[in-house]
């Protein structure tokens, strides 16, 4: 993966743990907790540190199916970033797997769900199984979810 342009977190950061703080107000935000919901948030916090944060000047163009749970995707990207529907810098289109593409000025970071973890959250049979998938999804780095074009 290329350097970081600009400010921002370190890539490194966006791999860590995501604190408990924020899991609790991401699932406040949302109303419950699910497995596209934390990938959303995910995506955000790699596109904020590989980017820098700035909810004015950043775009996003979710690709996936529109209908929850995969739309549930948006929520996690809208918090971590700050790109809403009402400031018309994301947008929901439809199309198959999760991808994402984030625009800030003249760069771009590209994130598309890897099958296998797309098939691994289709496999979930019970509620329960789906927090726990969420909670350990938190700790995944990016890396391992994600394939990554800058």
């Amino acid at each position: 993966m290329d350097k970081p342009e600009g400010k921002g977190m370190r890539p490194e950061s966006a791999d860590a743990s995501v604190p408990e703080e924020l899991v609790k107000n991401i699932v406040e935000f949302h109303g419950h907790l699910g497995p596209f919901l934390v990938l959303g948030a995910k995506a955000g916090l790699l596109a904020n540190s590989l980017l820098g944060t700035d909810c004015f000047k950043t775009k996003a163009v979710v690709i996936t199916d529109p209908s929850p749970p995969n739309s549930c995707f948006v929520d996690g990207v809208q918090f971590t970033t700050g790109c809403t529907m009402g400031k018309g810098n994301i947008k929901l289109k439809k199309g198959k797997g999760v991808s994402v593409l984030f625009l800030k000025e003249n760069r771009r970071l590209e994130l598309r769900l890897k099958s296998n973890v797309l098939d691994h959250i289709k496999g979930i049979t019970s509620e329960d199984e789906a927090k726990k998938l969420s909670l350990e999804l938190f700790d995944k780095p990016a890396s391992e979810l994600f394939e990554i074009r800058k």
